[in-house]
């Protein structure tokens, strides 16, 4: 009889919803896994919700609890800043943690910027929703656009979000970690400039890099972020020892057709 592997548990980034996880749930299912996405607050069916941290982390823990069992946890971006937190938090709870697009702190002088720019995008007519639209036309394929689109667009959160956000103790929390941790990025991933720092505060992460793929990965190379999941939940339920850390995944990203 085969072990059985953990849930996996999908957190999405900023101004996103649970159905840019779209890609990962329908492959993950198909393989036999359960697989459960989330809204964050201020988000998706949550729009019109502020954002905290703290009511972000309770939305986690509570699902984290409700799944029974211990899970992998998967979070890109804003998921990947809170799953780190929530891992740390909960240990307990968390079997395993994919990190991905989040490998910056985010208490820097540039968050700080971002907010800036945030309050004014707010001020447009449309509140920014053309220039989302075209940032998503021009970074993703089509059916990577659909997913992300599908569950509509947070245009109001940017603001509280960027003044919560810095409040996380991103390498203190992944110092603490007992679980095994994939730091995950595109080979163009603009958040990709902390990742040594990450590293030394969690020198047994594995580091993957996605050739060809940009900050949100998933969609960008779904195929081969599916992969490295699915990687991580054998190793999980098999207790196979994963790649050393800094190694890439044993499958060839470079070739994903998504």
């Amino acid at each position: 009889m085969l072990p059985e592997s953990p849930p996996v548990l999908l957190l999405h980034g900023a101004r996103a919803s649970r159905t840019m996880w779209s890609p990962q749930l329908d492959a993950l299912r198909r393989a036999g896994h359960r697989a459960h996405a989330i809204d964050l607050p201020g988000h998706g069916r949550r729009r019109g919700e502020r954002f905290a941290v703290d009511t972000a982390l309770a939305t986690i823990e509570a699902e984290l609890e409700r799944l029974g069992t211990p899970a992998l946890v998967v979070g890109l971006s804003l998921g990947g800043y809170l799953g780190i937190a929530a891992a740390a938090r909960t240990p307990q709870r968390v079997a395993g943690l994919v990190a991905a697009g989040c490998s910056t702190r985010p208490d820097q002088a540039v968050t700080t910027a971002w907010r800036t720019a945030a309050r004014l995008i707010a001020r447009l007519p449309d509140r920014g929703a053309w220039l989302n639209q075209a940032l998503v036309d021009r970074a993703l394929p089509p059916d990577g656009a659909a997913a992300l689109a599908e569950g509509g667009f947070a245009l109001d959160v940017m603001v509280d979000l960027l003044g919560e956000v810095p409040r996380l103790d991103v390498l203190g929390d992944l110092a603490r970690l007992r679980c095994p941790v994939w730091l995950v990025s595109g080979r163009w991933d603009h958040f990709r400039a902390g990742e040594g720092a990450y590293l030394r505060a969690r020198p047994e992460a594995r580091r993957v890099l996605v050739p060809g793929a940009t900050h949100l990965v998933n969609l960008v190379r779904p195929v081969a972020f599916t992969r490295v999941v699915l990687e991580a939940l054998d190793e999980l339920s098999t207790g196979s020892v994963g790649p050393a850390p800094g190694e890439l995944p044993r499958a060839d990203a470079a070739h994903d057709p998504g």
